[in-house]
């Protein structure tokens, strides 16, 4: 029997089908339209039900974090079972999901003195915090102990990255994220960023115009940090409603290195769609646990 559980919150948009292998559950995070009534992302509205919603009616969602009681109604139950708690969350440089979760270990700690409950702020999201947390599970299912594995995603945490583009900078806009202005010559121009998600920090990496383009350098830049070391990586591709892109990424990747990739492509959920909309695309990788 486990002597730990593994837990995230739901920023690390893990496919159904892996939180089923690898027994991972994750805590929601949610969503509203109206900045009133808010919904559980993945249980009270799905990936692309939000996407439709956002296309339909052109309209930005706000997105909230689990609360403090949240984690508590999540971590009690397998405290209660005698068993330890290692929890992934959201960087918090962009959300005070870290800090939630964090409170909550705080209080069960008095209730429950004899159980480990080990926070880690990912510094990563979507994908390659996926990624993370799945090493974190393959760790629990060899043997390790809950401190052993806590120390060693503490050092991969620092070298996952996350190169994505979009297709259009409406939603940066509209989130308040880049001026009008920018949006606009952008879009006149046929602009696409390329950015990087590293060790917590959202980083322009370049601009370049047409989708096409932009699509073919995240492969590219994706080289530039493995280079000739793949088989020490775990990769996955991830998208924003647009999965035929993403799967034409995936082969232009598997054709391009001679790989095959180990996980499905990922939906990027609501905390980072509500920023980025529906075009979002790129490539995540983080170091295997036993590189």
């Amino acid at each position: 029997m486990a002597n730990f559980i593994v837990l995230s919150d739901t920023s690390c948009d893990l496919p159904e089908s892996l939180k089923q292998e690898y027994n991972i559950e994750t805590i929601p995070f949610y969503v509203s339209f109206d900045k009133e009534n808010y919904l559980k992302e993945n249980i009270d509205i799905n990936i692309n039900d939000f996407y439709e919603k956002i296309i339909s009616e052109k309209t930005i969602p706000k997105t909230s974090l689990p609360s403090m009681e949240d984690y508590c109604n999540h971590f009690k139950p397998y405290l209660d079972k005698g068993l330890d708690i290692l929890c992934f969350c959201l960087c918090s440089d962009l959300s005070g999901s870290y800090q939630s979760a964090v409170n909550a270990g705080n209080i069960l700690a008095e209730e429950y003195p004899d159980r480990k409950i080990l926070i880690i702020d990912s510094r990563k999201a979507t994908v390659a915090q996926g990624l993370l947390v799945i090493e974190a599970s393959k760790m629990e299912k060899a043997g390790f102990s809950i401190e052993e594995t806590y120390e060693k995603m503490e050092q991969l945490k620092k070298e996952g990255i996350i190169v994505f583009t979009i297709d259009t900078l409406e939603y940066l806009q509209k989130g308040g994220r880049i001026g009008k202005a920018s949006a606009l010559a952008g879009s006149l121009l046929n602009i696409k960023p390329i950015l990087l998600l590293n060790d917590g920090v959202l980083e322009p990496h370049s601009k370049v115009r047409g989708r096409k383009k932009s699509l073919s350098d995240i492969l590219k830049i994706f080289n530039e940090y493995v280079k000739d070391d793949l088989d020490k990586y775990q990769i996955a591709i991830a998208h924003a409603h647009c999965k035929d892109e993403a799967i034409e990424l995936e082969k232009a990747l598997n054709e391009k290195y001679n790989i095959k990739l180990n996980y499905p492509i990922f939906d990027i959920g609501v905390t980072i769609g509500a920023h980025t909309g529906p075009t979002a695309i790129g490539v995540g990788f983080i170091k295997k646990y036993n590189a």
